[in-house]
């Protein structure tokens, strides 16, 4: 009986990542899926950023700075221009992401996430937090799957193609995310720059993380700091001050997701997955919000699907994925590397004192 209740303890703790991961990755396509709604119900995308970030803020900031906060390191000038820095590259990524929704779809919206691998590795060979060498099989798996990716997201932002499940119909109340205004190539073009911005946001963060490393007060401060910078660009795009009352009920329910679940609880869940499995194994999800998307989207609100989203989402999924194979890769042979060397410095510190009592005797 004990052997049964640790092996079933076991494999619920080692099931718990992947829970998690996949509520993270269901919050997300919801959260586009609602925030199309309000949207094509007149809400602006600038106050859904305003007030979901705020919303959030008032619920990181007790979790932040009011527990553990022994445990927490001093919060420096320095660190705190990182983290607004970090919260401009949040607010484009947030702003790009729900414009690029509203003039598409939160299909293409999921699809153009996996840019957000390819960038990330371009970026870091720019800033030389990563080594490229094209002997090496990783980096050419890393250099190929980039541009696979980019081949992808051309695909489904240029390419819409015969509609295979379901057909506009702007007369039917119900086809809601159907049947607004979509500017397919507009909104694949902001997509993809606020997946180049999170990527962005990702360098950043992993330079905050290093000197910083209190996952709680930075997701606080980036939150407060996001709401601010959102609010001056809605204060300057929004002239009719009407649009910040929140008239429609879809537009009150897209910003209380997106603060609790989307913002909040996501980012939560994502930051514990990453401190248990790493970077590599919450990355691997990112498709499945593919998924997620077209089944909700196609079945509950009869969006239309589309040729050019199935191909390019296919081809998407193959750069991904070989992507994240060169940097599983390249980790790999790193940690290899590692290992060699501990063990060469390990047998030359026993061969020294050998050496000297040898002399000794001499």
């Amino acid at each position: 009986m004990e052997k049964k209740s640790w092996r079933l303890c076991s494999w619920m703790e080692s099931s718990l990542p992947i829970m998690g991961m996949v509520l993270a990755v269901t919050a997300l396509a919801v959260n586009m899926i609602i925030s199309k709604i309000a949207m094509s119900n007149g809400t602006s995308f600038f106050i859904i950023s305003v007030y979901s970030n705020a919303l959030a803020s008032l619920i990181l900031f007790p979790c932040g700075f009011l527990f553990n906060s022994s445990k927490r390191p001093p919060l420096t000038f320095p660190i705190l221009c990182k983290i607004f820095l970090l919260a401009c590259f949040g607010c484009l990524a947030d702003i790009g992401s729900y414009a690029g929704i509203k003039n598409s779809s939160p299909t293409l919206g999921t699809e153009l996430l996996n840019l957000v691998p390819g960038f990330t590795f371009i970026l870091a060979v720019i800033f030389r937090m990563e080594g490229l060498n094209l002997r090496r099989s990783s980096d050419i798996s890393k250099c190929l799957g980039t541009l696979i990716l980019i081949a992808g997201a051309s695909i489904v932002t240029l390419y819409k193609g015969p509609e295979i499940l379901n057909k506009v119909h702007p007369v039917d109340p119900h086809a809601l995310l159907s049947a607004s205004k979509q500017n397919w190539a507009l909104g694949g073009s902001l997509l993809a720059f606020a997946a180049f911005s999170t990527a962005a946001w990702s360098i950043v963060q992993t330079s905050i993380l290093k000197i910083y490393p209190s996952e709680m007060a930075i997701m606080a401060l980036y939150c407060l700091f996001v709401t601010t910078q959102s609010t001056v660009v809605a204060l300057i795009a929004e002239k009719d001050l009407d649009a910040w009352k929140l008239q429609a009920e879809m537009g009150l329910v897209a910003v209380v997701y997106a603060g609790i679940i989307n913002i909040t609880f996501r980012l939560y869940m994502m930051t514990w997955c990453l401190s248990r499995k790493g970077p590599l194994f919450v990355s691997l999800f990112n498709p499945l919000t593919i998924v997620v998307s077209v089944v909700i989207g196609v079945i509950c609100f009869q969006e239309v699907l589309y040729l050019g989203s199935v191909v390019g989402a296919l081809i998407l999924v193959i750069g991904f994925y070989a992507v994240i194979w060169g940097k599983a890769k390249a980790s790999k042979m790193d940690k290899n590397s590692q290992v060699d060397n501990t063990t060469n410095v390990e047998s030359t510190s026993h061969e020294v004192p050998l050496l000297q009592d040898k002399i000794e005797e001499v």
